[in-house]
């Protein structure tokens, strides 16, 4: 007894010095940190969230755009549901959810635009959990910046009371100007030599002298004259406006929003297709030799074979016929059905035959796969629910990616022949015209016999295809086209 009363006093002693020690180390951190980690601490919110991020839907996507959730706050997501509808580099993709859970917080807002990849557009919570708990992460820190330039010092009236020193020469020997920036410092007589050049070997560039003519104290409406200077007291008067109808010396500044005045203009922001087109463009024309190559077509046979097709209740268009008989031209040439990659050539395995469809945002090309192994009615049903699919922006990746021949066909809008541009990594796009009724003389029995004609340009890839085989490819093409039962015995 005696000694459970002594153990007893002991704990008593050893309790009320922890609490000592307890309060001091209380005292000597501030109060608030003790309630931040109280309310950051996963014992208080409970609720781990599960990451939906920005994925990468297409091979060259690099930012998307989210066009209309298809989840809310509080519903339940099981695995493969479908999220969100996201604007990708080249169509409108809906992206599934890979858990099984319920959407706790849309981070990021319908209409959204230009989201990076990895980007965090959403929490989940697991099923079971209370979503109204979900733990946000902490926004991801940005990089320090400068203070804004207006925060730092207030904008001064352009009227200074005392002009700045002028600037100092800044370039020694032969000057280099480009016409631009001549023209710019003749007009308002200022020495090129005070100029900073910037650009390639010591040129003085157009933005070199526009902003050494805003740096200068009082430029002037007319070039300096060479003539003794003497000082007059009596001010001198301006200089007479330029006649009505000509050039400024300056052209004005564009101010958005403002129809009507001079040097206006609308900004109109860019979709992701159209940068991504534009892009792909002008990395065909800086990279690709492109070289071309035209021939005429006479499309009786396939005229007449399309009204008996039709009496049969068989609807298939020229454009169809075009694709088949591409298609059996590179099956019979497959030196033709490369691409270029890095390393060089690559042969490839199947024919899958790209159409060029126009749409609201732009020009997007569908795949037709195997069109070499397909009927005319097969390709022609295949291209009306890509075409369609096209225009409602409902391409999945697997749809438009991977072909290895263009076609690209203006003869709807009566365009008798254009050439078009290569779509990389592919070898070749054939331009497709309008037919039109020609007289010729038969050879057989020298008589005039209307045909009817339809030019197509081939645009080949210097580096794979050469103009011999371009033409032995063409001569292939017209071949199918006007004795349509080739294709079927090709």
């Amino acid at each position: 007894m005696a000694a459970s009363l002594r153990l007893g006093r002991q704990g008593i002693l050893y309790g009320l010095k922890l609490s000592k020690f307890n309060k001091c180390v209380w005292a000597t951190q501030p109060w608030q940190e003790h309630v931040r980690h109280f309310f950051q601490s996963p014992w208080f919110l409970g609720v781990s969230a599960l990451k939906v991020q920005m994925p990468a839907l297409s091979p060259t996507m690099e930012e998307g755009n989210i066009v209309k959730w298809l989840k809310k706050e509080g519903e339940a997501v099981a695995a493969g549901d479908a999220l969100c509808e996201i604007e990708t580099d080249k169509a409108v993709v809906t992206m599934e959810s890979n858990d099984d859970g319920i959407m706790a917080k849309i981070l990021m807002e319908e209409g959204s635009r230009n989201v990076r990849l990895g980007t965090l557009i959403a929490l989940m919570v697991e099923e079971g959990q209370d979503w109204k708990q979900v733990e946000i992460p902490p926004p991801e820190a940005a990089a320090p910046s400068a203070p804004p330039p207006a925060a730092a010092a207030p904008v001064m009236p352009p009227a200074a009371p005392s002009p700045p020193p002028p600037p100092k020469p800044a370039t020694s020997g032969p000057l280099r100007l480009s016409p631009a920036a001549r023209h710019i410092l003749e007009t308002h007589g200022i020495d090129p030599k005070l100029a900073t050049p910037t650009g390639p070997r010591g040129l003085i560039t157009k933005e070199d002298a526009l902003n050494l003519l805003k740096a200068s104290p009082a430029p002037k409406a007319t070039p300096v004259m060479a003539a003794p200077a003497a000082p007059s007291p009596a001010p001198t008067p301006a200089a007479p406006p330029p006649p009505a109808g000509s050039r400024p010396n300056i052209p004005p500044l564009s101010v958005p929003g403002k129809p009507g005045a001079p040097g206006t203009f609308t900004e109109i922001p860019a979709s992701n297709i159209r940068r991504v087109i534009a892009q792909r463009l002008t990395q065909s024309k800086t990279t690709i030799p492109h070289a071309y190559a035209s021939v005429d077509c006479d499309m009786a046979a396939v005229m007449s074979l399309r009204k008996d097709l039709a009496k049969e209740q068989i609807k298939v268009s020229v454009n169809d016929f075009i694709i088949k008989a591409a298609a059996v031209a590179l099956k019979e040439m497959p030196e033709v059905n490369v691409t270029w990659s890095g390393d060089g050539p690559r042969a490839l395995d199947s024919i899958h035959i790209s159409i060029a469809v126009a749409t609201d945002k732009g020009l997007i090309t569908p795949i037709i796969r195997d069109a070499a192994n397909k009927g005319v009615q097969e390709i022609s049903a295949n291209a009306k629910a890509l075409a369609q699919k096209a225009r409602d922006g409902k391409l999945l990746p697997e749809e438009y990616q991977g072909g290895s021949f263009s076609i690209s066909n203006l003869g709807m809008f009566g365009i008798s022949g254009f050439s078009a541009v290569i779509n990389p990594p592919q070898a070749c796009i054939l331009a497709i015209g309008t037919s039109r009724a020609e007289l010729q003389l038969c050879e057989d029995d020298q008589t005039l016999r209307t045909k009817q004609l339809m030019t197509v340009t081939l645009s080949s890839d210097g580096r794979l295809v050469d103009d011999e085989l371009a033409s032995r490819f063409l001569d292939k093409f017209r071949a199918n086209l006007e004795q349509p039962q080739r294709m079927a015995l090709a």
